[in-house]
């Protein structure tokens, strides 16, 4: 009895050690944030404010030489930086755990045209990767589907929650598209030259794409009719509630998906990626897309192309016009944590500090459908948001003192954190 009372103590310790920590209380008393620099996310900066938030809302910013009470619990930040959350833009976090465990990897579904496939419901809130964001201010995240041509739908969360349903900020923002590319490389192992070829199919794929969503427009603008998933699943888009993020590159990619798109009545249509669209921002203008840039800590794509295009992409799209946020499809999964970094590196490269921030607070927020209640510090919107000891944008200064969502007062402990707590105490020591 004894020997089985000790294994169930070992294995309870173990399981903690490794459980994601326990999410924070709903807000119990006002707070009062004093003296920092607060960074608004809309271009706005007060050099000494005084923010209040009370029931997971933000209820006063402005200057703190304002003769107003302060309220609740007060925390001097004279000397720090005060932001509004950011928000990570076609993620996987918290479908993919470890990428080489399949176990752990619940990002795509079988089947090539899936939009009633709901990335949320397989959402892990106790995802390890998930709380890594947390330090750098990453505190919230749009959680995509990859895979297929239409994998489903996507869904904005918070990144301190019990379970997907407490997560849930925007259900179901909108479906995602990856367009038919008209290169292709080479199948070297059906003889095929290597590199890029020309895709003979490029038209027949992008009919496919446009039957689906004829037949869809038709489906739910009949009343009598047996039930399609599928094509029930796209009557948001044509309402306009819901938005179709189309991932293209090229410029013929992204002209021929924008225009066959609005041809067919889809509402709201934001680009991902958009290599090329720079090139074309008269006709992105023109059509109202705001774009995703990739992030930007990317290698150029073509030998032609200047060495510092991704790092200067944004900049040149906010120049043309556009509505542009930063997304990091494509990249490793815990890169995430970087997503401050791409933003100050658009700042190395030209791009005005504060417009650098926008681009993954209020910018980001806009194009989500989520501005009305996050991506600035505003009264009335969500108390979302983080006191950093420096310039958040730089690697060297973002160190979080506090972060707070809804209202909470959230962990900044992380496995990282630990470990470096472990190994700086041995190393303290001399051992």
């Amino acid at each position: 009895m004894k020997r089985i009372i000790y294994i169930l103590l070992v294995f309870c310790f173990t399981a903690n050690g490794f459980a994601q920590q326990t999410p924070a209380s709903p807000q119990k008393e006002a707070i009062t944030i004093e003296g920092a620099v607060a960074h608004l996310g809309d271009g706005t900066v007060i050099e000494n404010s005084l923010i209040m938030f009370e029931g997971g809302k933000i209820t006063f910013v402005g200057d703190a030489k304002m003769r107003i009470a302060r309220k609740g619990k007060v925390i001097n930040a004279k000397g720090k930086h005060v932001y509004p959350g950011f928000i990570a833009a076609c993620t996987v976090l918290g479908l993919v755990e470890v990428d080489a465990v399949r176990a752990s990897d619940d990002q795509a579904e079988i089947g090539g045209m899936i939009p009633h496939v709901r990335s949320l419901i397989a959402y892990n809130s106790e995802s390890k990767v998930i709380e890594s964001m947390r330090p750098n201010g990453v505190l919230m995240a749009q959680i995509a589907p990859r895979g297929g041509v239409i994998p489903g739908t996507s869904s904005v969360v918070q990144l301190d929650a019990w379970n997907w349903e407490d997560a849930a900020v925007k259900t179901d923002d909108g479906i995602h598209l990856h367009w038919p590319n008209s290169y292709r490389r080479g199948r070297w192992w059906l003889g095929e030259p290597r590199g890029l070829q020309p895709n003979k199919n490029y038209k027949k794929d992008i009919s496919n794409v446009v039957d689906f969503i004829v037949n869809a427009k038709a489906y739910n603008e009949t009343t009598a009719k047996p039930f399609h998933q599928e094509f029930a699943a796209m009557e948001g888009l044509f309402s306009g509630e819901q938005k179709l993020y189309v991932y293209a590159d090229g410029e013929k990619e992204i002209i021929d998906a924008v225009t066959t798109l609005k041809e067919n009545d889809i509402k709201n249509v934001v680009l991902v990626g958009g290599y090329n669209a720079y090139k074309i921002t008269d006709f992105l203008k023109k059509h109202n897309i705001p774009v995703l840039v990739r992030a930007m800590h990317n290698l150029p794509s073509n030998n032609d192309d200047d060495y510092d295009l991704p790092y200067k992409m944004a900049k040149l799209l906010t120049e043309g016009g556009l509505l542009v946020g930063i997304q990091n499809n494509g990249e490793a999964n815990f890169q995430n944590r970087n997503l401050p970094f791409y933003a100050g590196q658009a700042v190395a490269y030209g791009m005005e500090k504060e417009a650098a921030l926008q681009l993954i607070t209020s910018n980001t927020a806009k194009i989500l459908g989520i501005d009305d209640t996050h991506g600035t510090l505003a009264v009335g919107k969500s108390a979302t948001l983080f006191i950093s000891e420096g310039d958040a944008l730089e690697m060297r200064t973002n160190k979080l003192q506090k972060a707070f969502i809804d209202g909470r007062d959230v962990s900044l402990e992380t496995h990282q954190t630990e470990l470096y707590k472990r190994y700086m105490g041995k190393y303290n020591r001399g051992e």
